[in-house]
């Protein structure tokens, strides 16, 4: 893959009203896309937050991730294209072979994967970046895969005041991933994976919306 365009940094800070009221990320690996589309298939279609999807895949996959989740989501489902802005209502799919950063300008930057880190794509750079960027909107999402990827990422969410969620041992077809993250001492709550769409639906009722600047970051 190419190196994309360089992003302009001023007209990605200064877009008025950018950033959706939440920005809901589902991370995943090894069993990842059956409990992604049970998560997407039971989202309503006025979902106040925007939902990005991060699974890992070889670099060089073709992509089918994303007609497949198609067939589950009442949301329109998209891959993600460098430079992008986060929308609400819509399912943004993080493409093989690159990693997702966030800008200030509530936009997704795609940058190639050839070295570490070796998740590719990367949750925890996605994560990070989020949780910079925009704080308490962030609600991270941690579902079946192997590694470690996310727990640092979670972390990063939970010190900026955005929040954690976990499927349990019981639902997660490969927990290693889940497990690392509740290792961190950051999770919000463990769940069972029919169980998580309903507490996204309710935690982003509940939290309250966000003007079009970030709010000051919570100390780490």
């Amino acid at each position: 893959m190419n190196a994309p365009e360089p992003l302009d940094a001023q007209s990605s800070t200064s877009v008025p009203h950018a950033w959706p009221r939440h920005v809901v990320v589902l991370a995943c690996s090894a069993g990842g896309l059956q409990a992604v589309g049970h998560v997407l298939a039971s989202l309503p279609v006025d979902l106040p937050a925007a939902v990005v999807v991060v699974q890992h895949r070889r670099p060089d996959d073709v992509d089918l991730l994303v007609p497949i989740l198609r067939r589950h989501c009442r949301l329109p489902v998209d891959a993600v294209r460098h430079g992008d802005l986060l929308r609400e209502g819509r399912v943004a799919v993080v493409p093989p072979g690159t990693h997702a950063l966030a800008t200030p300008g509530a936009t997704l930057a795609l940058i190639p994967t050839d070295g570490p880190p070796p998740y590719r794509p990367s949750a925890d750079l996605l994560l990070v970046t989020l949780a910079v960027a925009a704080g308490p909107r962030i609600v991270a999402v941690i579902l079946s895969g192997g590694g470690r990827d996310g727990a640092t990422g979670a972390v990063a969410v939970h010190a900026f005041g955005g929040t954690v969620l976990t499927t349990d041992e019981a639902t997660s077809d490969h927990f290693a991933m889940p497990r690392a993250t509740i290792a961190r001492h950051v999770v919000d709550r463990v769940l069972a994976l029919d169980d998580i769409a309903a507490e996204l639906v309710t935690r982003v009722a509940a939290l309250p919306g966000r003007s079009a600047e970030p709010p000051a970051h919570a100390s780490p």
